[in-house]
């Protein structure tokens, strides 16, 4: 195959990956991609056929690439394509939506081992969502200090559901990766004095968030430190 063929064979390929159309010679000349006759170019055209890499379909008066023409494309003839930047754009979109995705999936599933562990709420702040997941609120209410006050019980449900985000942003300037313990009457929730709460800073993909548990005043501190702390260092290492 001469320099000439292999031109004509690459401008036949682009074309029809384009179209999805047959392509004939009056194409490429429009195209202005040769300086060359209609004739000389249907002739190329032959012998591009004639050894298979390109093959007329039907009645057709255009040619369509063959397996081998496709072959010999990919091996010499490929350039980057004019779209690259979309090409770019677009995996860098979704690839974000991938990375948020799995980063909410280790939060989902570090909170989950926290809490098949212990008999307490665990929960975590998601990055680049302003939210909070936890589970473990059936481990709490099943504790004699929730079964004895149905007061107590509702404020933890009520603190779970509408109050657990903007409690963690008025702390957020003291956690860091230490476990920070804020138990009884020094409780940041006047609401919970009977419980205790234990939280630290995690980060994945130089994002931060906080993962942490709520409990009954007289939980496992040993117990549950250790397991935060294992925690933490999973999804630090994410």
């Amino acid at each position: 195959m001469n320099e000439r063929q292999a031109k004509l064979l690459a401008a036949i390929i682009d074309e029809f990956i384009q179209t999805g159309l047959p392509v004939g010679s009056k194409s490429i000349i429009d195209r202005k991609k040769f300086d060359i006759s209609g004739a000389t170019i249907r002739n190329e055209m032959h012998i591009l056929s004639e050894e298979g890499f390109i093959e007329q379909p039907h009645i057709s008066a255009g040619r369509i690439p063959t397996a081998m023409g496709y072959r010999m494309y990919v091996k010499d003839f490929m350039k980057p394509t004019k779209q690259e930047a979309l090409v770019k754009e677009r995996f860098e979109s979704l690839k974000n939506q991938y990375l948020n995705r799995k980063d909410q999936e280790r939060a989902y599933e570090a909170v989950a081992l926290l809490s098949r562990i212990m008999p307490n709420i665990s929960f975590a702040t998601i990055p680049h969502r302003n939210r909070v997941y936890y589970m473990g609120l059936a481990n709490v209410l099943r504790q004699p200090e929730f079964q004895q006050d149905a007061l107590l019980a509702s404020n933890v449900v009520e603190v779970l559901e509408e109050g657990l985000t903007d409690l963690l942003g008025s702390v957020e300037v003291e956690i860091d990766e230490k476990i920070r313990y804020y138990i009884g009457e020094e409780h940041i929730l006047h609401t919970l004095q009977s419980c205790a709460l234990l939280v630290t800073k995690y980060t994945i993909r130089g994002e931060d968030g906080v993962i942490g548990i709520l409990g009954p005043i007289r939980m496992d501190y040993a117990y549950n430190t250790v397991a935060l702390e294992l925690a933490s260092d999973l999804l630090n290492k994410c």
